[in-house]
């Protein structure tokens, strides 16, 4: 069975209270698409991947989570992996609200 893509990782945006989340909290729906970034440089986490939608920096992949994510994004391996919203729960805690979901995509004709 042909696969478009498949799940490597789900998480919730750590230090999203600490970002700009907030700013951008009404645009954040279901299936939004964020970016992320390497950190290579980030004093407290050399791992670090940030989380961005458009200019705006939602917060991180959790340390625990963010190796394997960071060891593609800094060897110029970002292309294969598409990152989206993939959960939004208003009544949690502003720092739980939101999860996302990374995809290896397919590189498969069909």
């Amino acid at each position: 069975m042909y696969e478009r893509s498949r799940n490597l990782l789900d998480c919730h945006i750590a230090g999203f209270t600490y970002y700009d989340g907030l700013d951008v909290i009404d645009e954040l729906k279901l299936g939004t698409p964020v970016t992320l970034v390497s950190e290579p440089e980030n004093p407290y986490d050399h791992e670090a991947v940030a989380i961005y939608y458009g200019e705006t920096k939602l917060g991180y992949v959790p340390q625990t989570k963010n190796s394997y994510v960071s060891n593609l994004l800094y060897f110029g391996h970002g292309d294969i992996m598409e990152a989206r919203i993939n959960n939004h729960n208003p009544e949690a805690n502003t720092e739980n609200q939101f999860r996302i979901v990374i995809k290896i995509k397919a590189n498969r004709k069909n």
